[in-house]
């Protein structure tokens, strides 16, 4: 098992093991190795934070960072990170892939200074790798807002104590999607369908906890 930063030949074997790990897991179809796409050329792109994990000289994972903010009710802006797509083979998971590659690229972040990383994210997928709901650091989006899919991981004791936080995401994740139908159609036609997987996702992006 070999972990390393992504290189540009890498781009496409990456979209296509994104396309097939997403494929009608939120959605009827996917729209995330679009985004990947589309992220690499955003200037909150952090090309240090992007790995791929390559098995048997196989591409089964990937991770890529984005820049992205907190800004405390006194004004203080703060440096952090998110992630995603977070990509392991549906071949592979369930075998310690996922948190090997998580957990490397987390020590690179803090090799880089950052000490807090927010995503959205299943809850069920992500607490067992420390990650807490966005309530309990005090991160809202708008006041009183704590969505239940948005998700918090400390890399360092008490970084966030004592104020209350604003999230603000990259810009990278409102991307222009006018490009999606021509760019997709250049991969293989998978069928869109309709599983449980995508309920679960409508109930955790609508819910929020409520003081």
């Amino acid at each position: 098992m070999l972990i390393r930063n992504e290189k540009l030949e890498d781009y496409r074997k990456v979209e296509e093991l994104i396309r097939k790990t997403f494929w009608n897991l939120y959605v009827p179809g996917c729209s995330e190795h679009y985004f990947a796409h589309l992220v690499r050329k955003n200037p909150d792109y952090i090309p240090e934070l992007d790995f791929v994990l390559v098995e048997h000289n196989k591409i089964i994972g990937h991770i890529m960072y984005v820049k992205a903010k907190l800004v405390s009710d006194d004004g203080t802006i703060k440096n952090i990170l998110s992630f995603g797509p977070f990509t392991i083979d549906p071949d592979y998971q369930r075998k310690g892939y996922g948190r090997k590659l998580l957990d490397y690229s987390l020590e690179a972040a803090k090799t880089l200074g950052y000490d807090t990383v927010a995503i959205y994210g299943n809850p069920e997928n992500y607490i067992c790798y420390g990650f807490k709901n966005c309530k309990r650091y005090n991160i809202c989006l708008d006041e009183n807002v704590y969505p239940v899919s948005l998700l918090i991981k400390t890399l360092k004791n008490n970084c966030l104590e004592g104020k209350n936080w604003k999230y603000i995401e990259s810009s990278a994740h409102n991307p222009d999607m006018s490009g999606f139908d021509k760019f997709d159609s250049t991969f293989e036609c998978r069928k869109k369908e309709y599983n449980k997987s995508q309920e679960l996702f409508y109930i955790y992006s609508r819910s929020n906890v409520v003081r």
